[in-house]
Order: structure tokens, then sequence, then C-alpha cells
């Protein structure tokens, strides 16, 4: 492996460790500290403003509706998310954020965008579109090697 592709692995490698060290440090640190990072990425996955169902929510987070079952029953404990019926068949509960659960989600949506803003300061356009295909090609390839769900296809 010549010296280029050894730097950038070992980068992504370091990159993916301390992002999900950062996240669980600053959740500890904060007002969240009853979440995991799992936790902050279902609340994520069930996002801000439509109530969801489970086997939406699910197929985002690549898991199964049971294992999403016993996390959203943790969250509801805590006071992040609620569970709803549908007004049009009873059948079906919807989940969604509670007030406190979208004050997570903003904290945890403005790590995001920061992370992303340092990523790209500096860069001029034709960088950042250099960048975006680079991070396209890996998504892709993670998704189709490992047959994980693309956001084309939960929407």
């Amino acid at each position: 492996m010549d010296r280029a592709l050894a730097v950038m692995n070992e980068l992504m490698v370091d990159i993916f460790n301390d992002i999900l060290t950062i996240e669980q440090s600053a959740l500890r640190a904060g007002s969240f500290n009853d979440l995991s990072v799992t936790e902050i990425h279902t609340i994520e996955a069930i996002g801000m403003y439509v109530p969801r169902n489970m086997s939406e929510v699910a197929g985002d987070l690549n898991i199964t509706v049971g294992t999403l079952t016993i996390a959203i029953g943790n969250l509801v404990k805590k006071g992040y998310v609620e569970r709803k019926r549908s007004d049009e068949d009873r059948r079906v509960v919807k989940i969604a954020l509670t007030k406190r659960g979208k004050l997570a989600y903003r904290i945890h949506a403005k790590f995001h965008r920061d992370m992303i803003k340092e990523t790209t300061n500096g860069l001029n356009e034709e960088e950042k579109n250099i960048l975006v295909n680079s991070l396209e090609k890996l998504n892709i390839f993670l998704k189709e090697k490992y047959k994980l769900k693309t956001r084309a296809n939960r929407e």
C-alpha cells in the first residue's frame, strides 16, 4: 500500500473512532448524560417534525423492529420519545420526539453541522466537490458491500 493510501486508512479509522468518542463524551458531560450514542442516533432517525412508524425508523437504522421496540421503550421512559396511535388505523403506533427529544436532536445536529463546517472551511468549490464525490463513492461501496439501505431507498 503506498503512503497516501496508508495515511487515508489511518485517518479514516481515527476520524471514525474520534467522532464516536466525542459524541459519547459530549453526551456524558451535557444535559443528556442519560443517553448513549446509539440512543441519540435513534432520536436522529425519528426526526423532528413528522411522527413515524416503527418499521420506517428500524429500516433507517438497519435494525429489526424488535430491537427498535426495546430502544423506544427506554427512550419513552427517559422522556425523549412518545408513542401515538394513528388516527387512521388505531393498530398503527407512531413514534415522535418529545420537547426534550427535540432539544437533544437539535444539539446533536449542531455537532454535525459544526463538524462539516470545520471540514469544509477554506476549501474552494472544486475541493468541496472532490470531497463530496469521494465520500459518495465510499458510502456507495459500504452500502453495496454490506447490503445496507441507502438514504434514497428509505424515502
